[in-house]
């Protein structure tokens, strides 16, 4: 089974920025030429996540919200007590969220719902060049 490998960049100002990144993935997956399988977005990051949303200002919003009630900036975390970068609840908040989605593909086309987008959140606390590695598998 062929397997075709792409890396996606991007430029992130972090603090949970949010990039909708679905046509990207779409694009890949036609790039690939491959017409069924699946699409792996991953990113090499501990302070990043993917995850598929309704990708309007509401869920945004309520998303960023979550993530502040459950996993806020301003606790103590051991992480910043022994890097003193500040970003221990970037970590936090990327283990929940998960380093990778993925997204079967049926006549080239991304199977996602109507309402549903891919996302890829950057929790760090500064601003961050980082590359997503999209994995295409298929026949």
């Amino acid at each position: 089974m062929p397997v075709k490998t792409f890396s996606l960049p991007l430029t992130s100002r972090g603090n949970a920025e949010v990039h909708e990144i679905t046509d990207q993935v779409a694009r890949h997956v036609v790039l690939s030429g491959l017409k069924n399988g699946t699409v792996t977005i991953f990113c090499p990051s501990s302070t990043s996540g993917v995850t598929t949303i309704e990708y309007e200002s509401g869920a945004v919003s309520d998303l960023k919200r979550l993530f502040d009630e459950i996993v806020p900036s301003n606790r103590d975390y051991a992480h910043n007590a022994r890097w003193d970068d500040g970003n221990g609840h970037s970590h936090v908040r990327a283990s929940l969220l998960g380093p990778s989605l993925t997204v079967p593909f049926v006549n080239g086309r991304l199977t996602l719902g109507t309402w549903q987008q891919i996302i890829y959140v950057d929790f760090d606390n500064k601003p961050r060049r980082r590359e997503l590695i999209l994995q295409v598998i298929g026949e």
